[in-house]
């Protein structure tokens, strides 16, 4: 079987999830508890957060879900202290942007790898849970947004993970047949979407929320991280 195409998952694959995000996720929870700490425990830990390890649970809500997603629940818990949840779900979205430029941290080797990548004629995209501004705020400063020909957020017009429809984007603006496409992520929305779209080739890697428990009864490979997927693919 031939891969010509990689679809990636951002957090937690191109990122690491805890370095990057678990900052802030508690400096966005602070802002919708309007500074309550206790509040703002509670917001967390309703996301998936686990205070006595100081992890996000694999699958959790702010491991697997999207901006609305988190914000709805937020807004059960806060929804008060807001004047309504459009309200609140904006200025989730800009805080998650504007916040994770200053912590996003990419795996190491990532450049190299998606250099490699490229070299080799493999088409990249990227499907994530983040907004389409997120992609950019995130990634941008790393410069490796060139190296892709697909990007989609939860915004883009898409449905959300674990849903096939943002494979079936990739597909459709890189003329990819399913079977030549390789899905990589680090929860099992990831790995649920490639099978759903018939990938070819499904990878989970150990750089987010999940274990290797989590993630090899549903993928074809499971890596330490994303730098392995030259071994993978015999490049």
């Amino acid at each position: 079987m031939t891969i010509r195409g990689i679809l990636f998952d951002k957090d937690g694959t191109l990122l690491d999830y805890h370095k990057t995000w678990m900052p802030v996720n508690r400096a966005v929870a602070e802002r919708v508890a309007r500074g309550n700490p206790e509040l703002t425990e509670q917001l967390l830990i309703s996301g998936g957060y686990d205070p006595r390890l100081d992890r996000v649970a694999s699958g959790a809500l702010m491991a697997a879900g999207n901006n609305s997603e988190i914000s709805e629940c937020w807004y059960e818990l806060a929804g008060d202290l807001w004047p309504d949840f459009e309200t609140l779900l904006a200025e989730v979205d800009r805080e998650f942007a504007e916040l994770c430029v200053a912590t996003a941290t990419p795996v190491a080797g990532l450049d190299a790898l998606l250099s490699e990548l490229k070299n080799h004629g493999l088409v990249l995209g990227i499907a994530t849970a983040d907004s389409a501004a997120g992609i950019h705020a995130c990634l941008g400063p790393l410069g490796i947004l060139d190296q892709f020909e697909f990007l989609s957020g939860y915004d883009s017009g898409y449905k959300a993970k674990p849903d096939p429809d943002q494979v079936f984007g990739f597909m459709k603006t890189t003329g990819l047949a399913s079977h030549e496409i390789m899905m990589v992520g680090d929860n099992l929305h990831d790995l649920h979407m490639g099978r759903a779209a018939g990938a070819g080739s499904v990878v989970g890697v150990l750089t987010g929320t999940s274990t290797r428990e989590d993630l090899a009864p549903h993928a074809d490979h499971v890596l330490a991280d994303v730098t392995e997927i030259g071994a993978v693919l015999a490049l």
